[in-house]
């Protein structure tokens, strides 16, 4: 009995040194640069997150403004990328003549004067509309953007041609495989070199048909990031990326890094090698989305190297990081 325990204990510190090995950062790859920064619907008005759900009409509850940027329109974009973003974070959704239209929203009625679900509009409708319309600070007592936001809904073109040099992270907002198609057909006509720069993320069904049609895309789906992760607790204490983390976008809550093992930087290391991309989002909270990182506090608190950051204040983020050279 005593031989069996003695053996137990040797095989379990056997099997820590081989995951200490694997997972320190004393022993990985040295890591320059700052972390790549992605801006969240560009430079766009904020909100308090506390208690907002699926259904809360955030444009009604916004901070009092500090830019006139409206989030998914092509000043914002450009504000955000003159920033200092690195990648912008846009969402679309399809018109109802085949087009795309860039607007987080699924129905009309928080943000635009107009109403209904807007993939059931069309695009001379959806560009007809003030998307500025619904902002209030105060309970509605006053409307900073209203009038001022009339026409200012681009398509994904306008988008793709007006920055044909930038990275972009675009949001399918539907679990509809038809969008993958669509939106694979559409990415497939860019050069070669653009379509490189694009990332997509949204719902498993189109994500999938996306990735059949453009396998060298880097996208993310909820399923497919869980893969990676529970395939990685399984795997990661050895050193091994498993295949179901190649070509992936991995947005990582701050409160969930403590169960990655090798976080960051061996993470970083081997999800770069698999052709993957991780960036860091502020915590998951409630179940309801993870907010960003957009205090000083917030920056503080990752652990480093940092490999990437989503934040909703670019305009405060990127100067806290910009002096640095970009991470790879």
């Amino acid at each position: 009995m005593l031989r069996f325990a003695r053996y137990a204990l040797l095989l379990i510190a056997a099997l820590a040194g081989i995951a200490f090995v694997n997972n320190s950062a004393i022993f990985g790859e040295p890591q320059g640069g700052r972390p790549v920064l992605l801006a969240h619907r560009g430079l766009a008005q904020t909100y308090p997150p506390d208690g907002v759900t699926d259904t809360t009409c955030t444009a009604a509850r916004i901070n009092p403004p500090e830019h006139p940027y409206l989030e998914n329109t092509l000043p914002a974009i450009e504000a955000a990328f003159a920033a200092g973003a690195d990648i912008v974070e846009f969402d679309i959704h399809p018109t109802s003549d085949g087009h795309f239209a860039v607007f987080h929203d699924w129905t009309l009625d928080c943000r635009t004067n107009g109403t209904g679900v807007t993939r059931e509009r069309s695009l001379a409708e959806l560009k007809a509309l003030d998307i500025g319309h619904g902002y209030t600070a105060d309970g509605g007592a006053t409307y900073p953007f209203r009038g001022r936001g009339t026409g200012l809904m681009p398509t994904l073109d306008e988008v793709l041609a007006r920055f044909p040099d930038r990275r972009f992270l675009i949001h399918i907002k539907s679990n509809d495989p038809r969008e993958g198609e669509a939106l694979a057909a559409r990415l497939l006509k860019l050069a070669p070199e653009q379509l490189a720069r694009l990332m997509v993320y949204g719902g498993d069904q189109p994500i999938a048909a996306l990735r059949a049609r453009v396998p060298s895309l880097l996208t993310m789906s909820k399923e497919a990031e869980k893969r990676c992760l529970l395939h990685h607790l399984a795997l990661g204490w050895i050193g091994i990326a498993p295949r179901s983390c190649e070509q992936q976008l991995l947005l990582i809550p701050s409160n969930y890094t403590a169960w990655i093992w090798g976080w960051p930087q061996r993470f970083t290391e081997r999800m770069r090698k698999a052709g993957s991309s991780v960036i860091v989002a502020g915590p998951l909270v409630g179940g309801e989305g993870s907010t960003g990182i957009d205090r000083a506090e917030d920056l503080a608190a990752l652990a480093r190297p940092i490999p990437g950051i989503w934040t909703n204040r670019i305009d405060r983020i990127a100067p806290l990081v910009r002096a640095k050279p970009t991470a790879r």
